[in-house]
């Protein structure tokens, strides 16, 4: 009897417990609602009053917050959200990373967790210190017709002038990170499921890049001394080393040819499935429209700076492909540009990444090739870009 005694009590503290938790919104704001619950936390039970009792606390006063929603189902009513899709779609809430993200920094083995003030203090160091971005006299830019992100498709070009008015190609472009980079972004066929074949001098066109860029500037020196101090990088070698493989080793995205890299897909543009993947480069952009080979249609995004560098999303036809958009940092070097993406993808790989710019927030998306490894597993990059609003 005694044994039975115990086993009812047991029974109904865990059923007291039990419901005391269903009974909470705590992780459950946005759920579609539940008959067998007593209490429901999405907005239809404001409407039929089966509101838990902390539903207002939790889910509503903290719309804006990803407090107590970790994880939970996508809702269109909220104004953000806090689950694992959200990265993809930038539409997470602005405390996404610190409380749901709980592999969101650290970049390499062993390396201590990075935070977003680091990574915005950072960023803003680099901003700083990037001596060979253009000025106001020396590139000149007309954006023209200004589109909402839901006319992108349309593929119309309402713009009826170059983009690029005015490059003092005589002074930046002998600029050595400037020249590494128009050595390099000539090397690819734009196709995927061709092949890259790379010749000898290629080869060393891509090492010269990482060189002038990384080694032979203050910028790129600052960025590994930030990681080298957070013990993602044992030394400049090891650093040098994994940008080269992370950036330029080769890996397939169509018909199992070893026909893509991260620095081609990102810098400088290729074609699948019958439309622009990546290009997120305004130097190779300017290029290519100064030889009749890009239209330049309009832009759905002009970000809050008013000096370069700055931040476009452009909508333009590349010799009969259309890129729906393409977000650019406009007017940045060389060093600049591959520093902000390296600096997002070692610390947020896959995910979004929080910088500051000038006293500006920018967000850069980064994702990570999947399918296939280099070294001990480590991911090649995928993509990555200025996420630009979408309204």
């Amino acid at each position: 009897m005694k044994v039975i005694a115990v086993l009812a009590l047991w029974v109904t503290l865990f059923h007291q417990g039990h419901s005391n938790t269903l009974d909470s919104c705590q992780g459950r704001c946005g759920f579609g609602s539940d008959n067998s619950l007593s209490c429901q936390c999405n907005p239809s039970c404001e409407r039929f009053k089966d509101c838990c009792s902390d539903y207002s606390e939790i889910c509503k006063a903290g719309a804006t917050s990803c407090k107590g929603r970790c994880g939970e189902k996508y809702n269109n009513q909220n104004e953000c959200h806090c689950n694992s899709k959200c990265p993809q779609y930038n539409n997470c809430c602005s405390d996404y990373a610190s409380l749901c993200d709980s592999d969101g920094g650290g970049g390499g083995d062993g390396g201590s967790a990075i935070t977003d003030a680091e990574i915005k203090a950072l960023s803003e160091a680099l901003y700083a210190l990037d001596s060979n971005k253009a000025s106001a006299q020396e590139l000149i830019i007309d954006p023209q017709a200004l589109v909402p992100y839901s006319q992108t498709s349309s593929k119309n070009d309402l713009s009826s002038k170059p983009m690029f008015q005015y490059l003092n190609e005589e002074v930046l472009f002998s600029r050595p990170t400037y020249a590494a980079l128009l050595a390099v972004l000539d090397n690819y066929d734009r196709m995927t499921g061709q092949t890259e074949d790379f010749s000898p001098q290629q080869l060393a066109e891509q090492e010269a890049f990482i060189k002038e860029t990384m080694s032979n500037t203050e910028l790129g020196r600052e960025l590994f001394a930030f990681l080298h101090t957070k013990g993602i990088y044992a030394s400049e070698a090891e650093f040098i080393q994994d940008l080269k493989m992370m950036w330029f080793g080769l890996y397939s995205r169509n018909n199992n040819k070893m026909d893509s890299s991260g620095f081609e897909h990102i810098f400088a543009g290729e074609v699948k499935g019958g439309k622009i993947s990546g290009f997120h480069n305004w130097i190779q952009f300017y290029l290519l429209e100064k030889r009749g080979k890009l239209n330049y249609y309009s832009h759905s995004f002009n970000g809050p700076w008013t000096s370069y560098p700055d931040v476009m999303g452009m909508q333009f036809m590349w010799e009969g492909y259309f890129k729906q958009v393409g977000s650019a940092v406009i007017g940045c070097s060389p060093e600049y540009d591959f520093a902000l993406y390296s600096l997002c993808y070692i610390t947020r790989p896959g995910k979004q990444c929080r910088l500051s710019l000038g006293g500006k927030e920018l967000i850069i998306q980064t994702y990570t090739w999947d399918n296939s490894s280099y070294g001990n597993g480590k991911k090649y990059i995928g993509s990555a870009f200025p996420a630009t609003p979408r309204s």
